[in-house]
C-alpha cells in the first residue's frame, strides 16, 4: 500500500497567546515524517512555513543591522534645521536649475546673452544673481549638462521631500568654496593651491573653537601650514649634484602680506557659500559650517580606524575581507575604503565586482553601496537591465526611495523574486554553511516545495543545477532532498 507523509514538529507546540510571535515557526529542518492515517489529513504537497518578507532572502549571508551614527557636537541643530538651511543658501540656485532643467535653459557658460536676459527677466534677478546661481546649481549637483542640454540632477529631483539630498547639495557646493570665489587673478597659482591645501586646517581651529576666532589667529595658522606645503614641494634633485659655492639659503615661505590676502580671499569665499560669518576682526562657524567640518573630520577617523586594513585593497578583495566581519564592523570598513576614493570610480569598481560570477561578492557589492547612498544613484539605475544585477538594484533603488527594507520586496516580481532566491542559495553554497543553506529554503516567497521547484526551473538562473544539488544534499527530509533532486537532474537534462 502507498504511504503518505507529512510534516510535524519535534517539539509541542506552545500556547498562542495572542502574541503573533508566540506562535511556532519551525523549518523543515525540525521537522520528523510520521505515517497518514485516517486521523492525519494527507498532505503531500510539502508545504514550506509560512515565508518571511523578501528582505530576508538576500540577507542569508549578509544580516544587516542598525549602528548608530556618531553625534555632532553638542548644540548642532537638528537635520532637519540644516537642511532649511541650506535649502534657503539655495534658493536661487535650486529657481535657476528648474528654469533651466524646464527647456529655457541658461545654456552653458558663459551664459548666452539671450538666454541670460530672458532668465533675468523670468525669475526676477540680476544677470549677476542669475550668472551666480546658475555656477551654485552646477557645483551643487542641482542640474547635469548634456552637451548643450541642462538636464535636473538627482539631488534637484529629490529637493523639496529629501534632507540628505539638501545636505550633500550644500556640502558639494561647501568643498567647492575656491570656484565659486575665484582667488585674484594676480597671485600666483601655486600660493592659491597651497592656499586651499591649508583651509582645512583653518576650519578645524574654528570648529574646535566652537566660537569666534581672531584674524590674527588664523594669520598665524594659515601662514604656518602653507610654509609646510611650500617647503614639502621645494624638491632636492635627484642624483649626485655639485655642491653649492656659496651654500643656498633654504626656501623662503611667502611674504605675510601675500598671506593675508590669502586668508582674505578664502574666508570670503567660505563666507560666501554660507560656511561662516565675518565680524571685526574675527570669523566664526556657521551651524552648516559646523556641522560640514565635523562631518569632514569623522570621516578621516572612519578612514583612519579601518579594523581590518582593507582601506589599500581593491573592491573585490575588500569585500572579501569584510565576508565574515559582522555587519557593524563591515560597515566601517566599507566606509573606510570610500572615504579614501572619489565616489564615481569606487561606485564603478563595485558594480564591476557584482557583475562577477561569485554571488557572495554580488550581494556585498550591493551593501556597500548602501553605504554609498543617493550619489550612487545614477550608476545603480544604470544596471536595471542587466539581468544578472536588476533584482539587487531594484531593491537598492526601492531603499534609496524611502521603502523600508521589510517593504522594497514589492519593487521585484515573482520572477525576479526566484531569480534572487538562487542567487543568494548559490552565495550561501560557496560560502555558508549547510545548516545556513537550509535555512535559506524558508525565505522563498512560493509557499510550497514543489511550486518553489517550478519556479526556480523556469528562471534559468546559471547556477540553478549546483543549487538544488547542493540543497538536497545538505537537506535532512528524505522526501524533500528527493523531489530536489529530481528537479536538478531535469533542470541538468532540460527536461519538463
Amino acid at each position: 500500500m502507498r504511504r503518505f507523509f507529512r510534516l510535524v514538529p519535534d517539539r509541542p507546540t506552545p500556547r498562542n497567546t495572542g502574541d503573533p510571535g508566540s506562535v511556532w515557526a519551525f523549518g523543515l529542518s525540525e521537522a520528523r515524517l510520521l505515517p497518514v492515517t485516517s486521523r492525519t489529513p494527507r498532505d503531500s504537497r510539502l508545504r514550506l512555513v509560512r515565508p518571511r518578507p523578501l528582505a530576508t532572502a538576500h540577507k542569508a549571508v549578509i544580516t544587516r543591522r542598525t549602528r548608530p551614527a556618531p553625534r555632532p557636537p553638542e548644540g548642532t541643530p537638528p537635520r532637519a534645521e540644516l537642511a532649511r538651511q541650506a535649502r534657503t543658501a539655495l534658493a536661487d540656485a535650486v529657481r535657476i536649475a528648474r528654469w533651466a532643467a524646464g527647456g529655457s535653459r541658461p545654456g552653458t557658460p558663459p551664459l548666452a546673452p539671450t538666454a541670460l536676459e530672458r532668465a533675468s527677466s523670468e525669475l526676477d534677478l540680476s544677470p549677476g544673481q542669475v550668472r551666480s546661481g546658475w555656477d551654485r546649481a552646477r557645483l551643487a549637483g542641482l542640474v547635469e549638462l548634456h552637451g548643450d542640454t541642462a538636464r535636473p540632477g538627482w539631488r534637484l529631483r529629490a529637493w523639496d521631500r529629501d534632507d540628505s539630498a539638501v545636505l550633500r547639495g550644500w556640502v558639494a557646493l561647501f568643498d567647492a568654496w575656491s570656484l565659486v570665489h575665484p582667488a585674484p587673478q594676480d597671485i600666483e597659482s601655486t600660493a592659491v593651491a597651497e592656499a586651499v591645501e591649508a583651509v582645512p586646517q583653518v576650519l578645524s581651529l574654528l570648529q574646535l573653537s566652537a566660537g569666534p576666532v581672531t584674524v590674527p589667529a588664523l594669520l598665524d595658522l594659515l601662514g604656518q601650514r602653507v610654509a609646510e606645503l611650500h617647503e614639502e614641494r621645494c624638491e632636492v634633485p635627484y642624483g649626485p649634484q655639485p655642491l653649492p659655492v656659496p651654500a643656498e639659503a633654504a626656501p623662503t615661505a611667502h611674504p605675510e602680506e601675500l598671506v593675508a590676502l590669502l586668508l582674505d580671499w578664502a574666508l570670503e569665499g567660505l563666507a560666501a557659500v554660507g560656511a561662516l560669518t565675518l565680524g571685526a576682526g574675527h570669523a566664526t562657524l556657521t551651524p552648516l559650517g559646523n556641522w560640514a567640518v565635523w562631518v569632514k573630520l569623522e570621516q578621516i577617523c572612519v578612514a583612519a580606524q579601518s579594523p581590518a586594513g582593507n582601506i589599500e585593497q581593491s573592491a573585490a578583495d575588500m569585500l572579501l575581507g569584510c565576508a565574515r566581519l559582522t555587519p557593524g564592523p563591515a560597515r566601517a570598513e566599507y566606509r573606510a575604503w570610500l572615504a579614501a576614493r572619489p565616489v564615481g570610480s569606487a561606485v564603478a569598481e563595485l558594480l564591476g565586482v557584482a557583475r562577477g560570477e561569485d554571488a557572495l561578492l554580488r550581494g556585498l557589492a550591493f551593501e556597500a553601496l548602501r553605504v554609498v547612498g543617493a550619489p550612487a544613484e545614477p550608476e545603480v539605475r544604470s544596471v536595471v537591465t542587466d539581468p544578472s544585477l536588476r533584482p539587487y538594484a531594484l531593491l537598492w533603488l526601492a531603499e534609496d526611495d524611502g521603502a523600508d527594507p521589510e517593504d522594497a520586496q514589492e519593487a521585484l516580481s515573482r520572477e525576479e523574486a526566484t531569480w534572487l532566491w538562487v542567487d543568494t542559495a548559490a552565495a550561501v553554497a560557496d560560502h555558508g554553511e549547510t545548516a545556513l543553506l537550509v535555512r535559506h529554503l524558508d525565505s522563498a516567497v512560493q509557499g510550497s516545495v514543489p511550486a518553489l521547484l517550478d519556479e526556480v526551473r523556469a528562471v534559468g538562473h546559471p547556477r540553478t543545477v549546483q543549487v538544488l544539488v547542493a540543497l538536497a544534499a545538505a537537506h535532512p527530509d528524505p522526501a524533500l532532498a528527493k523531489a530536489v533532486r529530481k528537479a536538478a537532474f531535469q533542470v541538468h537534462t532540460g527536461g519538463a
